[in-house]
């Protein structure tokens, strides 16, 4: 029997029992490591599929959960049934945060996992078992949303050696029932870096402007007057929305000005009608818009 293709990583399968959500956050020296890697869905569990990777693994184990399979029972099944059990590496944590894990005994060296109540850390061809070590410690010791929880255990993860051959890709699935963009799935957040020289920090980056884009509106308000005013009709004439005199004043024209800005940028659930202004739309407009 030929081996599938090598996924060596590191990676942690998580649940949060506080808000029912699961994830799955991945490392690799390995292009495209979120095609592969990630499986999960909302009020069933979510799978990690590495090494050898196998990634039938990854329906076949959500299809079980479904069926009421422990995850014990699921990663039994899912090794029994596969002649190349030994180069395979699996998470999976069910729909009640119980957790296992597989490395089979042919996986590159260091490789192995460490699992407990509501997660399950994994990986192989690591600089050494610390880096197990530190995800785990990491999750356990932080606080806070799930996927920031799940990227603060990779950079632990890196830190502490990672992936022995280096970075290259990463990825962050979180589910959630409704959780999708319009409620329409359970994709609370889907990100993936593809090809990058430092992974984590990419994909860091954009779990915060998914933050910004996507989290609900919060009471964070900025009242549109003075200086803050100038400062918008500076950006929004540089980008072309706005035509009127710099006068610090939240006039018609500006408001309609900042407006177009908003709808344009996907900030439409974050803009208001009254005299306040939202103060992550002002950030993400100084951050990109503004001068250095």
């Amino acid at each position: 029997m030929r081996p599938d293709r090598l996924v060596a990583t590191f990676s942690i399968v998580a649940r949060d029992p506080a808000v029912d959500e699961w994830g799955i956050a991945v490392q690799s020296r390995f292009l495209a490591v979120g095609a592969v890697v990630p499986w999960a869905q909302a009020g069933v569990g979510g799978v990690a599929t590495q090494a050898w990777a196998n990634v039938a693994y990854g329906p076949a184990a959500l299809r079980w959960l479904r069926d009421g399979l422990s995850a014990a029972d699921v990663v039994d099944r899912l090794v029994a049934a596969d002649e190349g059990r030994d180069h395979r590496q699996l998470g999976v944590v069910d729909a009640q945060g119980g957790s296992a894990a597989w490395t089979g005994p042919r996986c590159f060296r260091w490789a192995g996992h460490r699992s407990g109540v509501n997660y399950t850390c994994q990986g192989n061809i690591l600089a050494g078992e610390a880096v197990i070590l530190a995800m785990e410690d990491s999750f356990l010791g932080s606080r806070g949303p799930l996927s920031h929880r799940l990227v603060a255990a990779l950079r632990a993860g890196q830190q502490a050696g990672g992936d022995s051959r280096g970075q290259q890709s990463a990825a962050l699935l979180v589910v959630r029932e409704g959780g999708g963009y319009g409620g329409s799935t359970d994709r609370a957040v889907d990100l993936r870096v593809d090809d990058h020289a430092s992974p984590i920090d990419e994909l860091d980056r954009l779990l915060a402007l998914h933050r910004v884009f996507f989290s609900p509106a919060t009471a964070q308000l900025t009242r549109a007057a003075g200086n803050v005013v100038r400062e918008m009709q500076e950006i929004l004439t540089k980008q072309g929305y706005y035509h009127g005199p710099i006068s610090a004043e939240y006039d018609a024209a500006t408001r309609a000005a900042f407006k177009q800005f908003c709808h344009m940028e996907n900030f439409e659930a974050r803009y208001r009608e009254d005299e306040f202004v939202d103060r992550e739309v002002l950030t993400f407009m100084r951050g990109r818009y503004g001068d250095a």
